[in-house]
């Protein structure tokens, strides 16, 4: 897993990703804050840094993210996830869920299937 991770980064990382929670700004309507941070892990390591550099290999680790997430999760709109979790009986927290997420974007950066 160390190999998927960076030693430093800057912290405008985070700033820039805050607005994603919630399925956009806690709206809850649009992509799960979980899948859109595996996606922005994967551009972080293997997106493009010019217009002119090939990003084939990006997008289908987000694609291949996107399915997996999809097929564990049964969705991948922030919404229906949510309502899940605060079910009763539920976890009443988003944190085991990021955390299964997680768990997929290291099985796909590392090549499992």
């Amino acid at each position: 897993m160390g190999e998927h991770t960076w030693a430093e980064w800057d912290p405008k990382v985070l700033r820039l990703s805050t607005g994603l929670g919630g399925g956009v700004g806690g709206t809850r309507e649009e992509l799960c804050g979980a899948l859109s941070g595996g996606i922005l892990a994967i551009g972080g390591l293997w997106g493009r840094q010019d217009p002119d550099t090939n990003d084939d290999e990006a997008y289908a680790l987000c694609k291949e993210y996107r399915t997996r997430f999809l097929a564990e999760m049964g969705d991948t709109q922030c919404a229906p996830l949510r309502g899940a979790v605060e079910a009763p009986g539920g976890p009443g927290t988003c944190a085991p869920l990021v955390a299964r997420a997680a768990g997929i974007l290291m099985d796909v950066l590392n090549g499992s299937m």
